[in-house]
């Protein structure tokens, strides 16, 4: 799986999803801790990158633009250490990963994880029932 953890995420975390076969890489590492939302998403869809984050501004980002893609994953579970993180990720995965490699918003909390495919529309939610 290859993945983007953005500024606010441990960098330890990405030497163990190596360990566990991913392809993951953190912002810092390629110089990117400062850029913008918008300027790591457009580098995770160019990569083909999910981006894993703890800022709900990049869901946002995507449904105002009706975007298809980068699938992201906001992890809203505060003061994770690396390890934590390397292990919530690889447990949640599986249930998560046909959603991920066709588009999704994930929001994982301590006790959901929520999944919404991407483009998002909001015309079928707001659809009354016959």
């Amino acid at each position: 799986m290859q993945v983007l953890l953005d500024q606010g995420l441990p960098r330890g975390a990405v030497l163990r999803l190596r360990e566990a076969g991913w392809d993951a890489i953190h912002v810092a590492e390629i110089g990117m801790s400062r850029a913008s939302d918008s300027g790591i998403l457009d580098y995770a869809r160019r990569e083909n990158r999910v981006s894993i984050t703890l800022d709900a501004d990049f869901h946002t980002l995507l449904v105002l633009g009706s975007k298809a893609s980068p699938s992201v994953v906001q992890i809203r579970i505060e003061g994770l250490q690396a390890v934590a993180l390397a292990e919530l990720l690889l447990r949640i995965w599986p249930r998560i990963e046909s959603a991920v490699r066709e588009g999704a918003l994930i929001t994982v909390t301590e006790r959901h994880v929520r999944v919404r495919r991407l483009p998002v529309d909001f015309g079928q939610s707001l659809k009354e029932p016959n």
